[in-house]
């Protein structure tokens, strides 16, 4: 009999997929983790605003098709650590009442409780440093002026994955939101997740390795036990975990379906994939008469009880430098370069409902592009907030003397692409269980996004942390892989 080298596979290299690697490896497991993509460099470069935005070196750049078959490049990142490393490190949460389904909001509702995921929210806040930072004088002054107008704003402090010492780098604080710190400045899966496992004997890390099928056991097409690689190597373990995103993990499991004809006869098919939800998200920038000089800024969080759903969140530092590349062409740089110096940037989130017809669809290996089938009009109580959320908020900044613009993300911004492999107890109705197993699978589980049923009001990425460390810990109390 072969000797199984790995007790787990993790493909994907993301928040979920470093937090089960993380819990699986400290528990004694031998752990192998296949990233599609490769190490960032650390020379600096993935803090060059021309490299980063106006040219876009480090990003994804598979084209899809949305449901009209018109094209466009995801804003997906594949490299050690996923789009933690260029998140902006806003690490909340998602409140007691958010793990309840929203009817009248289109949302579902857990398997678990929030009661259930809040030893790995503690956990995964010691692990990620979560922190506070002060508002800085002029984000102060704004805050209090919009709370004075209108009182039904109510900003808290935002929690941060950032070393304190941090503002001693003025480059590394200036350029932690949408970029990638080379320096570990900012909380991430490969520095707070990876970093502590990567020289143990127990686990390896495979990087420029793209999963592009599951294998099954012979005469078992309901047991997985490996993968297979573009390059053509596989891999054997007893537990498999897809962890390659919201965007990815549904096509892997598509084509597996499709390939051994379970996408016929097993009864979560036709949810693989469905569910898709990534926020209705606009980025707002607003303009003051007077020259901002904060340099983290992205430090406040503003709820407002008429929005239930949603939150406005400040964005870190803006300049000339960062405006130009967003502004068209012809607008010349000491314009931009003026706005720059009197720019406040927000980002107003609002939850997006669940629809089974918001989808990723694979192509599997037919050369056409994969398709994200997804239109806000199919939930149409989060459109209606959103744009309500938006009015409102630009009515304050202007009676603060703002003028403010506002643009939607649109369907490339997938920086919180969720739920296309959603859990909950019934398999009609969801395709991962409550532990994180695929319904009716045995040796498959779902660590990403991929399977929150909500999406909540806030950024994603410490409920993910601490569904895989949640999972890991479950994994690692299933025993060790027999030879």
């Amino acid at each position: 009999m072969t000797m199984q080298l790995y007790d787990a596979i993790i493909i994907g290299s993301g928040a979920g997929g470093s937090a089960v690697a993380y819990a699986l490896v400290n528990a004694g497991k031998r752990v192998l983790m296949l990233e599609k993509g490769g190490q960032l460099p650390r020379d600096g470069s993935t803090l060059d605003v021309q490299r980063v935005f106006g040219r876009g070196e480090f990003k994804n750049r598979e084209t899809w098709e949305d449901n009209r078959h018109n094209r466009f490049v995801p804003d997906e990142f594949y490299n050690v650590g996923g789009k933690t490393k260029w998140y902006g490190a806003a690490l909340l949460r998602f409140a007691p009442h958010e793990f309840e389904p929203s009817l009248a909001f289109q949302c579902l509702g857990w398997p678990i409780t929030y009661a259930d995921m809040a030893p790995y929210y503690e956990q995964a806040e010691a692990l990620l440093g979560v922190d506070f930072f002060a508002n800085e004088p002029h984000l102060q002054r704004l805050i209090d002026r919009i709370v004075q107008q209108d009182p039904n704003w109510q900003p808290q402090a935002l929690p941060l994955g950032l070393k304190q010492d941090i503002l001693q780098y003025p480059n590394e604080a200036k350029h932690f939101d949408g970029f990638a710190s080379p320096g570990g400045y900012k909380a991430d899966a490969e520095w707070s997740m990876l970093t502590p496992i990567l020289n143990k004997e127990e686990f390896a890390l495979h990087s420029q390795k793209e999963v592009v099928a599951l294998l099954a056991a012979e005469q078992s097409p309901m047991k997985i036990i490996g993968v297979r690689c573009a390059d053509g190597s596989s891999y054997h373990a007893p537990q498999v975990i897809l962890a390659a995103g919201a965007m990815s993990s549904p096509r892997i499991l598509q084509d597996y379906l499709a390939e051994s004809g379970l996408d016929q006869m097993w009864r979560s098919a036709p949810l693989v994939g469905a569910n898709f939800k990534l926020h209705l998200n606009s980025a707002l920038l607003a303009f003051s008469p007077s020259m901002n000089g904060d340099t983290l800024r992205k430090t406040a969080i503003i709820f407002n009880e008429e929005f239930p759903h949603s939150t406005v969140q400040c964005l870190g530092w803006l300049d000339g430098e960062i405006l130009s590349t967003q502004l068209p062409a012809v607008v010349p740089r000491f314009i931009a370069d003026a706005m720059g110096r009197r720019a406040y940037g927000f980002f107003i989130t609002t939850e997006d409902g669940s629809s089974t017809s918001n989808r990723v669809v694979s192509r599997g290996s037919s050369g056409r592009h994969p398709i994200l089938d997804y239109s806000v009009s199919r939930t149409p109580a989060s459109m209606v907030e959103h744009r309500s959320l938006l009015k409102a908020f630009k009515r304050s900044l202007w009676r603060c003397g703002l003028l403010s613009v506002s643009k939607p993300m649109g369907l490339a911004g997938t920086a919180h692409a969720l739920g296309s492999l959603v859990t909950g107890s019934d398999p009609q109705t969801s395709v991962v269980d409550a532990n994180g197993g695929v319904h009716g699978f045995q040796g498959l589980y779902v660590a990403d996004g991929s399977i929150l049923p909500r999406s909540s009001r806030v950024n994603p990425a410490l409920t993910i942390y601490a569904w895989g460390l949640r999972l890991g810990e479950s994994l690692a109390n299933e025993g060790v892989a027999q030879a």
